[in-house]
This record gives structure tokens, C-alpha cells and sequence, in this order.
């Protein structure tokens, strides 16, 4: 199931002007360029960002989401035509040999189930070829990133083309480790109209995301630092021998 902020058309169709900047993405466009990565599957796409990124660098791109509303917007974006787009999750991927599979952003961590990470882990394996790669990232549960989810700290105010003035902001809501939950209050200031979405995300420890990826037949290659949280989170690049 995809969270309400993916899943509702307003709220998806709000997620791009509310988060434009998406230098986070480069460390993941740098991976692809650094191993010659031909075809890509972007797991969790949502609103499509990366995957029209690489494709219009002349990357062959899969998109899977289980958001409907967020590919509904992916699907309507110039050069869509150039992406596979797919709802679902990597649970259950056609059959496909790629040469990396991404998790960029939240992903990861949103895959809070245990056991529907297990069966995602399985799934991108299946789908890699031999010699093909993994990338994700997860923050470090240390820095309690959490702890700044608050509406003091997250408040601001967007102007959006047709849509004016929105409101938005985040509260935590439960903290029972590794999951973290939270709520995101968005308010259409043109019709005062509130909007709510809850969150869980989940917090694994280095050595728990390690373990899991050996367990499924990965071999880790590196863990690096992301560039744009330095400290943060854990970058892991592992591959299918």
C-alpha cells in the first residue's frame, strides 16, 4: 500500500513543486554513469523525476511505484514515452535483466514490513542481471533525523503555479524504533482546504541492512556517505555475483 501522499491526486500532484530541488539524486545518476549502466529499475519512481533523468541521457528505464496518482503525473511528464512504467512493487516484477536497480530518496526505509523488504530485496535480485548492481540509502538511526520533524523546524509556505499559496508541515507522531511515524499537514490557503498524510518509515542499523543483503545473495561493495546529507545516511552499492 502507498502512503496518502503519494496515492492522493492532490496531494501527489503537489509533491514536485514542493520538493524542486532534488540534488539528491546526482550520487545515484553519478552511480549509473560510473558502472556504464545501461538499464535501469528505478524501484519506488513516484512522480518519475530520475527515471525521465536517465532516460533522457539514453538510459533504458523501468519505473515501478505502487502510487497510481504518482504515476499518473510520472506518465503525463514530457518524455514519458521513454520510461516502462509499472505499478506495483518489486515484490512481484516481470521477468527483466538489468544492469542497476535504484532506491532513491525514502524508499528504502518506507519499505517498513520486514518481510515485504525480504521479498523486495528477493525481487530486485531476480531482476539484476549477473554482475549487476544495487544502490539505496537509509539514514543513520544515531543521528535521530526525527528529531527535527516538527512544525517549528519543517513550516514554510510555497507559491505553486495554479494552485497558490500552500501551507505545509510535518509533526512526528510515534517514535517505537526502528519505525518512526509522522504526519504531513498540508493547507491549500486559495480554498483552506487541510490535507493530512501519515508516514512510517523504518531505521536499520548499518549492520541489519548488511546482513540482509548477504542473506539474499548479495555481495556489499561499499558503503559510502551521501553528498548532500554528509554524517546522515549510509549509501549501500552492492551487486549480484
Amino acid at each position: 500500500m502507498a502512503d496518502e501522499a503519494y496515492e492522493n491526486p492532490k496531494l501527489a500532484a503537489l509533491y514536485d513543486p514542493l520538493d524542486p530541488d532534488r540534488g539528491d539524486l546526482d550520487v545515484y545518476a553519478d552511480v549509473a554513469a560510473e558502472l556504464k549502466a545501461r538499464h535501469v529499475l528505478d524501484v519506488g519512481c513516484g512522480t518519475g523525476t530520475f527515471a525521465l533523468l536517465l532516460a533522457g541521457r539514453g538510459l533504458e528505464v523501468t519505473g515501478v511505484d505502487p502510487a497510481a496518482a504518482s504515476l499518473d503525473i510520472a506518465r503525463a511528464k514530457p518524455g514519458s514515452e521513454r520510461v516502462r512504467w509499472l505499478h506495483g512493487d518489486a515484490t512481484a516484477l516481470p521477468a527483466m535483466r538489468v544492469d542497476l536497480t535504484t532506491m532513491t530518496a525514502n524508499v528504502a526505509q518506507a519499505i517498513a514490513d520486514p518481510q515485504v523488504w525480504e521479498d523486495s530485496l528477493r525481487g530486485i535480485h531476480a531482476a539484476l542481471r549477473p554482475g549487476g548492481h544495487l544502490v539505496f540509502e537509509t539514514r543513520d538511526p544515531a543521528r535521530r533525523a526525527w528529531g527535527g520533524w516538527n512544525r517549528a523546524a519543517t513550516h514554510r509556505t510555497v507559491a505553486v503555479e495554479g494552485v497558490g499559496d500552500v501551507e505545509t508541515w510535518l509533526d512526528v507522531t510515534g517514535v517505537d524504533l526502528p519505525l518512526v511515524s509522522f504526519r504531513r499537514t498540508v493547507i491549500l490557503t486559495a480554498t483552506g482546504e487541510t490535507l493530512t498524510s501519515d508516514s512510517t518509515l523504518r531505521f536499520r542499523e548499518r549492520d541489519e541492512v548488511t546482513a540482509s543483503l548477504t542473506a539474499h545473495g548479495y555481495v556489499l561493495d561499499e558503503i559510502r556517505d551521501a553528498p548532500d546529507r554528509p554524517g546522515m545516511e549510509f549509501v549501500f552499492l552492492a551487486h549480484r555475483p
